[in-house]
């Protein structure tokens, strides 16, 4: 008598898909930066994966430091941190080229006021379009999308 267990292919190939195709939750993931290499000061670097999987690069920037010129051209996420370290997203918005100072100021001042202590700014897009996309990627489903 042998132990052999019966595998339903097509079941278990069906269940692989499902999980793919499941929306998964945004969330924070850390990188690794230089920070062991000698005389070289750690990159302040950090990574979101939004809902579809896809991987965002951010440089990490205290929130009551941050000139609101800095956000253009990006996509910027507003984060607290809980006590165990945890990344929590405030809020997102995409900021094209145009100067939209008082805009971005009113925002960045109301994720402040929201708690938000860091600002995660993502620059790697092309286009406003393409900002566009990272934000629905990125933003809570009951949020509403937002353009500073």
């Amino acid at each position: 008598m042998t132990n052999r267990r019966a595998l339903s292919w097509s079941a278990a190939l069906r269940d692989l898909k499902d999980d793919r195709l499941r929306r998964q939750d945004v969330r924070e993931e850390r990188l690794r930066t230089a920070q062991g290499l000698r005389g070289s000061p750690a990159l302040a670097l950090s990574a979101w994966r939004g809902r579809s999987g896809r991987r965002y690069v951010v440089g990490v920037h205290p929130a009551v430091a941050l000139d609101p010129e800095e956000l253009s051209d990006s996509v910027t996420i507003a984060v607290r941190r809980d006590a165990s370290g945890i990344a929590q997203m405030v809020s997102v918005a995409s900021s094209g080229e145009s100067p939209r100072d008082h805009l971005r100021r009113v925002w960045l001042d109301r994720a402040r006021r929201s708690g938000a202590t860091e600002v995660h700014i993502h620059r790697l897009a092309e286009d406003e379009r393409e900002r566009g996309v990272i934000v629905e990627d990125l933003r809570p489903e009951t949020a509403e999308p937002r353009q500073i």
